[in-house]
């Protein structure tokens, strides 16, 4: 049986549970396999463990906004942003300015 990307990172999780890159890693490919609230479970504990890790609240946030957690995904977007500039992380910045839009555009919908 083929062993999937997710479950080679739970593996690596079991050895390392801390390391922000697998978390975020794992997070990523759960995030990817539409497991949503388990990769926010996973992202949240890279961004706890790295806290300048740009991408991490990128692809968190993202993980809010799949589960219509606005709220959350909008203040995981605003530190990530902020994060992100600090690092001058630039496409990260343009990325997380992507889904801010469609976080407003979706709530202007329901609104």
């Amino acid at each position: 049986m083929e062993t999937s990307r997710s479950d080679a990172f739970r593996k690596l999780l079991e050895r390392s549970p801390d390391n922000p890159m697998i978390l975020y890693s794992l997070g990523s490919e759960l995030f990817k396999e539409g497991n949503y609230a388990e990769a926010r479970d996973h992202l949240s504990r890279a961004v706890a463990n790295k806290p300048d890790y740009s991408v991490a609240y990128r692809t968190l946030g993202r993980a809010h906004f799949e589960l219509g957690e606005t709220a959350e995904a909008r203040k995981v977007f605003q530190e990530g942003r902020a994060v992100a500039e600090k690092n001058g992380d630039l496409q990260t910045v343009k990325e997380i300015d992507v889904f801010v839009r469609r976080l407003e555009k979706r709530q202007s919908s329901e609104g």
